[in-house]
């Protein structure tokens, strides 16, 4: 069953990906915010004024757990809710300029980081793996039938 598990893929995909969230975290508490906090407040900076629900979709987390993160954020005066225009029982969520440095901060930790995994890998072989993974979540997206599989 090991030698099963050394080889698969899939693991190997979902262990690289469980090591370069945990050294993302670590680096990102040094400045005192979570990996949740900085997929929205980096969610935010790309297009804010989202309302709750959308943000809780598209960052694949219930709404209530959008709802706490969204908590601590507005307490550290990093983010507000604004009242949707359109529908009164829906609010919108908006960086304020407090924000900021922080997302400065992050976007930083989060340059320097990609450059620290990337290192002996060339620009080349980056575009390649990211080419297969591509091919891979679209085989996934069309149910991993090897008749639909994508080429």
């Amino acid at each position: 069953m090991c030698a099963l598990v050394d080889t698969n893929f899939a693991f190997d995909v979902a262990e690289t990906a469980l090591a370069i969230r945990r050294e993302f975290d670590r680096r990102a508490a040094a400045i005192g915010v979570t990996r949740a906090q900085w997929r929205l407040l980096s969610r935010l900076a790309r297009q804010g004024g989202q309302r709750q629900v959308e943000l809780a979709d598209a960052l694949d987390v219930e709404p209530i757990t959008l709802c706490r993160i969204i908590d601590r954020l507005a307490e550290a005066g990093l983010v507000e809710r604004r009242a949707d225009e359109v529908d009164r029982r829906a609010w919108r969520i908006h960086l304020t300029e407090k924000a900021g440095p922080i997302i400065e901060d992050l976007s930083t930790i989060a340059e320097t980081f990609l450059d620290d995994i990337l290192v002996g890998i060339s620009p080349g072989e980056q575009a390649e793996v990211r080419r297969v993974l591509e091919l891979v979540r679209a085989n996934v997206a069309a149910g991993g039938s090897s008749a639909r599989r994508v080429s």
